[in-house]
């Protein structure tokens, strides 16, 4: 089998055993084209007050796998879309990224879908229109009504294309679809969750990202360069109160995370490369070279890790 891996404008291809890929099902879907943190910081202003303030809350988004939500659309279109930056920064709080439920499809449980639901709760939305697009972004199901159920449908709908199985491996190769999705190593850390969900433990990720606009966050960069271990700083984040939450440290829990347990190696521009290991990952400058480094195992591939769910 011959799979293409999206990176940035173009794709490395690849002879694969078809049996060790996971991808979405996604091709066939066919268009007719052819609330904690809200709750106990006690804001003045936790919603955009034109929302609070109107008779009818409407709001519309479209469904895909989310990687710490579980999926967008339904009430993200209220948390985060219309709240203050500290209810979105607390919601986000080290606490919750580090609940097992918070995971790429994962709903029940989920403490930050739940602190989303309540959220859209206390702001009285009233309804909602999602959509599920395909691989050419043509729409092809709709799901409107009540946020709650007419977003499970949703999600009911999706997880028949996009939910597979893990395959187990050693090494897993992913990357984020290519582009603009793989803009910055910022970015490419949804892919490896991707990965993390399928790669045993101590194994090795590989992540395959242009990254043309570099880094994607200096404090992201920061936190990872300037930690002594990947499991220092998961535990400091994660020991972080909710009302200090800093903007972008869940991005940082989760890559760190994910190096406790894996070795990542990315493949990206050579400029990068000192950049890349300084935040505690290796630098490769393509996939045979990341294969080389990674040795001998199974190898797991995953061309798209933003378009599926991963389950055991």
């Amino acid at each position: 089998m011959r799979i293409r891996i999206p990176y940035g404008h173009t794709f490395i291809e690849r002879e694969v055993d078809p049996a060790r890929v996971l991808i979405p099902k996604t091709s066939e879907l066919k268009s007719e084209k052819d609330g904690k943190a809200l709750v106990k910081d006690a804001l003045e202003n936790p919603i955009d007050h034109l929302a609070a303030e109107t008779e009818l809350l409407v709001a519309e988004g479209f469904i895909e796998p989310h990687f710490f939500a579980g999926f967008s659309g339904g009430r993200k279109s209220v948390l985060p879309g219309i709240c203050a930056r500290k209810t979105v920064l607390g919601n986000h709080c080290g606490a919750f990224i580090d609940d097992p439920h918070a995971r790429t499809g994962i709903l029940d449980g989920n403490p930050i879908h739940i602190d989303m639901d309540r959220a859209a709760e206390m702001a009285h939305l009233a309804f909602i229109i999602n959509v599920v697009i395909d691989e050419e972004k043509h729409t092809v199901a709709a799901f409107a009504g009540n946020y709650r159920a007419a977003h499970r449908r949703g999600v009911d709908f999706l997880m028949q294309y996009c939910g597979v199985k893990a395959i187990p491996g050693d090494i897993v190769v992913t990357s984020n679809g290519g582009a603009p999705l793989d803009q910055n190593i910022y970015q490419c850390v949804k892919s490896m969750t991707a990965a993390e969900a399928s790669c045993r433990s101590g194994g090795t990720i590989i992540t395959l990202g242009e990254c043309a606009d570099g880094i994607g966050g200096d404090f992201f960069y920061k936190q990872l360069a300037d930690c002594e271990t990947p499991r220092q700083l998961y535990d400091d984040l994660t020991a972080t109160p909710m009302e200090e939450t800093e903007p972008d440290q869940w991005q940082s829990q989760i890559l760190a995370r994910i190096l406790d347990h894996h070795r990542v190696i990315l493949v990206t521009r050579p400029e990068l490369k000192e950049i890349v290991e300084n935040m505690k990952m290796t630098y490769a400058r393509s996939l045979d070279e990341a294969l080389s480094i990674a040795g001998s195992g199974e190898i797991t591939w995953i061309p798209n890790g933003v378009s599926l769910v991963v389950t055991e």
